[in-house]
């Protein structure tokens, strides 16, 4: 395995409980690699991401991820992994019951920050990178859909991990809106960092290409989309 490899699988099943879901994965993710992971409804995009991320246990073949091997990973060293990586959700999932710099608090102190100026430093620092600088004191619902996923972004951010996981992260968002999310994307992934996409969106894979995977038929291929298959996609798509 390459020392700029950050997410490898080796003969994975991935399943969902006893449900198997995809056989025989062999994957291997970079550091400053973006990758879209595309396929239908139920075809297994999530379950890739839930299986990184150690929600769904690895039981059979080999899987590392920020160097902890998942299919030994103890249950006490899952947090350990999940500090590694950082998480946006297509739902936001903010706390609504407070500001946008108390939510990004809550994070930083629940993963072990003390020091209140360490912490207001890093929050300033992440809500910057997102152009939200000015927007701390904000509750969510003051914020429009694409400010709100910009805190996501941000407050994935805040651990400074090796990998974002992000989740049909423009699936609630105008054409517009979604560009921007996606060039902070890309933005994040040239600084070191994998960032690791499941979408259905085949304008965004259009306008931003990138290595570009599919769930089918219970497996994990490289999809290789020309754009005259792209084209076809985003004719067919809801």
């Amino acid at each position: 395995m390459s020392l700029d490899t950050i997410v490898s699988f080796e003969h994975a099943n991935i399943k969902v409980k006893d449900h198997l879901v995809l056989s025989d994965v062999n994957l291997t993710v970079n550091k400053n690699e973006f990758i879209y992971i595309i396929g239908k409804v139920g075809s297994g995009k999530t379950s890739v991401i839930r299986t990184i991320n150690a929600e769904y246990p690895l039981e059979e073949g080999t899987g590392q991820v920020a160097g902890f091997t998942l299919h030994k990973l103890r249950r006490r060293d899952v947090p350990k992994l999940r500090r590694k990586l950082g998480i946006v959700f297509q739902d936001f999932q903010l706390l609504t019951d407070r500001s946008v710099h108390k939510n990004l608090e809550f994070v930083l102190r629940s993963t072990g920050w003390k020091n209140k100026g360490e912490i207001n430093d890093r929050i300033s620092e992440v809500l910057d990178k997102v152009n939200l600088g000015y927007k701390g004191f904000k509750m969510p619902h003051q914020l429009s859909g694409g400010e709100q996923q910009r805190v996501v972004i941000a407050r994935a951010l805040l651990n400074n991990p090796d990998i974002i996981l992000a989740d049909e992260p423009t699936g609630n968002l105008d054409p517009a809106t979604s560009e921007d999310i996606m060039n902070i994307l890309f933005e994040v992934s040239e600084n070191r960092r994998a960032v690791i996409m499941a979408t259905h969106n085949y304008n965004l894979i259009k306008k931003f290409p990138s290595r570009t995977l599919k769930c089918e038929d219970s497996a994990l291929l490289e999809a290789n989309l020309s754009e005259a298959d792209l084209d076809r996609l985003i004719q067919n798509q809801p």
